[in-house]
């Protein structure tokens, strides 16, 4: 009569893999809270300079807790800097910019990555390698071109798009739908292709296809690009610095300059500026934080 033999489970081997296991978990813990307060660093200084009057900061030095703290500093610096103007101008740039990449990088995401036709990798990669195209290499075509085209209704005194929201709008949608063409491409082919087949078969044509069936199930993929796409834009500096000559017309990243003295400068009043200047991103992070995490990790799992 023969037996079935049951293997003895080899319990030191299974207390060394999970102790190797708690190991590795509490190293990425480590690791991870060393480089959030490596990130945190630099915002905590800047606050903390920025609550200091600059009499105290000179008295016992930076380094100090010596003195006194209070919000003087960054009602001087709402005040002094005209960031309530500033703030408006930044609105609307970024606003028009995300809305715009959003839409046309959805769209083209849509063409290459469910519709088969003869160029869609080739796009593609056009669209991908654009973003290894140094901003700068494009700027004395870019100010030349908005310096010669003028259009019927321009808001520039000049009569081009020097000097206007317009061509800030289109340089941001420009530089910025090759990243999202390249996230929302691979987020789609992710979805069932039985989805554009049933509508098709029902008589959906392509329009309905990408706006009623595709793009709804991309909310996680937009939100994530979204607030992405805001921090991007609206800590742009080099773009508005460019085409924008008008300082009523500039945005809120270039508001710190008029905090600047002539021949002294007052790093707690620059230091509040900038904490200004931080918050409506981290207002946003903070709003879509959840869409923004499932956006990253929605479909990771998937083969």
């Amino acid at each position: 009569m023969s037996t079935l033999a049951n293997p003895i489970p080899n319990t030191t081997t299974s207390i060394v893999v999970g102790k190797n296991a708690r190991r590795r978990h509490y190293g990425t813990h480590i690791f991870l809270t060393v480089m959030a307060i490596m990130w945190l660093i630099p915002l905590v200084w800047a606050l903390f300079t920025a609550l200091r009057p600059k009499a105290d900061t000179d008295k016992f030095g930076y380094f100090s807790f010596g003195g006194s703290f209070n919000f003087d500093n960054f009602i001087t610096a709402w005040t002094q800097g005209g960031f309530s103007k500033y703030l408006l101008n930044s609105v609307l740039i970024t606003v028009p910019s995300v809305l715009g990449t959003l839409l046309f990088a959805s769209m083209m995401a849509f063409a290459v990555s469910r519709v088969s036709w003869k160029f869609n990798i080739t796009l593609l990669i056009m669209f991908t390698a654009g973003n290894l195209l140094p901003p700068q290499v494009l700027a004395a075509p870019l100010f030349e071109m908005f310096k010669h085209l003028t259009l019927p209704y321009s808001f520039s005194d000049s009569g081009n798009l020097l000097n206007t929201y317009i061509s800030v709008i289109a340089v941001d949608t420009a530089f910025q739908i090759g990243f999202c063409t390249f996230v929302l491409s691979n987020y789609m082919k992710a979805l069932s292709s039985d989805l554009t087949e049933a509508a098709l078969v029902d008589g959906a044509g392509i329009w309905r296809q990408y706006w009623n069936i595709i793009l709804p199930l991309c909310r996680p993929a937009l939100a994530a690009l979204g607030t992405l796409e805001v921090i991007f834009i609206y800590n742009d500096f080099f773009w508005p610095l460019l085409f924008i000559q008008s300082g009523d017309r500039l945005p809120i990243t270039t508001a710190i300059n008029n905090l600047q003295g002539e021949f002294l400068s007052n790093y707690n009043l620059l230091a509040a500026g900038a904490t200004i200047t931080v918050i409506p991103t981290l207002i946003i992070y903070l709003v879509l934080q959840r869409q923004f995490v499932a956006g990253l990790t929605l479909g990771s799992s998937k083969g």
